[in-house]
């Protein structure tokens, strides 16, 4: 009698989890809180198991209070008489929206029995599609830049949810930054890009990441002199 958050890992349905396959499988209803996780999902389980939340696209607060009571109103009945699984794209815990449904769930159910099932992150996923290693020892920030927005500071960053590439690009620039972007990666739905260019990405899509590095960075690994020697 549990609820599962099931990281459905970046888009791609090979990229799911063992762990993750084998709870959405046996859950009694599958939960989806948007039309890219429940494309995911499908590929897992058949349609008669898949319960669809809504969660209107506002900012307003009150809304969204109201919309996450409604959700885990709806689910706790389900995970208290039998196992629930609700998809997220990505890992539950890393900028997702099964932290709402957690919190609220604690504050207003906290009888139903919460499990986190991890999955590939988008930041994972990011470095494998570039071929950027955070070797050991490396400093690495994730942050936010929607709307434009662009963190400076850490030596090395992924950006989130940057959904105003050429914004983005000049203020990083500015800061002293080299900066790539993904856009879509291992995703089934949508075009995947990646590029340095941020007149290739001019169009807003919230699954756009940013990888900065400041331009003067210098690191080297103890393996370098392998490289020199060879």
């Amino acid at each position: 009698m549990t609820l599962y958050g099931v990281g459905l890992g970046p888009g791609e349905a090979d990229l799911v989890t063992v762990r993750g396959k084998r709870v959405l499988e046996h859950a009694d209803v599958v939960y989806s809180p948007g039309r890219l996780s429940r494309s995911v999902a499908l590929e897992h389980v058949d349609e008669s198991k898949i319960g669809d939340l809504d969660f209107p696209m506002t900012k307003d607060e009150q809304k969204l209070r109201e919309a996450w009571k409604a959700a885990a109103a709806e689910v706790a009945p389900r995970a208290t008489e039998g196992d629930v699984a609700f998809v997220t794209l990505g890992d539950p815990n890393v900028y997702s929206t099964f932290g709402h449904l957690r919190r609220t769930l604690e504050a207003f159910h906290p009888d139903v029995d919460l499990e986190v099932v991890p999955g590939v992150s988008a930041m994972t996923a990011f470095a494998t599609a570039l071929g950027v290693e955070v070797e050991a020892g490396a400093g690495l920030s994730l942050r936010e830049a929607a709307d434009g927005a662009s963190p400076a500071g850490p030596d090395r960053m992924i950006l989130f949810k940057v959904t105003d590439v050429p914004a983005t690009h000049e203020g990083l620039v500015a800061a002293g930054y080299d900066v790539t972007y993904g856009r879509r990666l291992f995703m089934e739905q949508g075009e995947t890009a990646v590029t340095d260019d941020p007149s290739e990405l001019e169009e807003r899509d919230y699954y756009t990441l940013a990888y900065a590095e400041k331009a003067d960075l210098v690191v080297e690994s103890a393996t370098a002199a392998f490289e020199r020697d060879g």
